[in-house]
């Protein structure tokens, strides 16, 4: 998380992106190619990300991220194809985002405060705040209410 900080501070600010162009060329070659983790620095990240095992872990440059979330490895956050051609926008996660190993989070959604999202799931759909989100679609449900038996098998 310390280089994505770096090479975002260099590539926001006017003349530190020329002046770090060569460290954004390490970040790339580093982060994205090394260790697999494709984070790149114009992404919008809040204080105190959290990667538990983040190989395998993407995301489009346009995700917005809040405040103390968790990612695990295997994640896909990014933008889908429409019928005309075109991308959709991509995901939102609000603060306190607890999300699983892989996880897919798809298009231009938003996922509230306080979500937990369950590992495998795929989330086409908004997650309201203070829920569950499982399965394949995801089937979001209120905290309080989730029952293990609810879960389509």
């Amino acid at each position: 998380m310390l280089l994505f900080r770096m090479a975002n501070f260099c590539s926001t600010r006017g003349i530190y992106r020329w002046l770090g162009f060569p460290y954004l060329i390490f970040y790339r070659i580093l982060v994205e190619w090394i260790f697999g983790i494709e984070i790149p620095w114009r992404v919008k990240i809040g204080k105190n990300l959290t990667l538990y095992h983040g190989y395998a872990l993407v995301m489009n440059y346009n995700v917005v991220i809040g405040e103390n979330c968790t990612l695990r490895h295997c994640t896909t956050l990014g933008n889908k194809q429409l019928d005309n051609g075109q991308f959709s926008g991509s995901p939102v996660l609000g603060n306190n985002v607890d999300v699983g190993s892989n996880v897919c989070i798809i298009g231009e959604i938003y996922v509230g405060d306080n979500v937990k999202i369950g590992a495998g799931a795929v989330v086409i759909r908004s997650v309201p705040r203070d829920h569950i989100a499982v399965g394949n679609p995801a089937v979001n449900k209120m905290k309080k209410e989730f029952f293990f038996e609810d879960i389509p098998m």
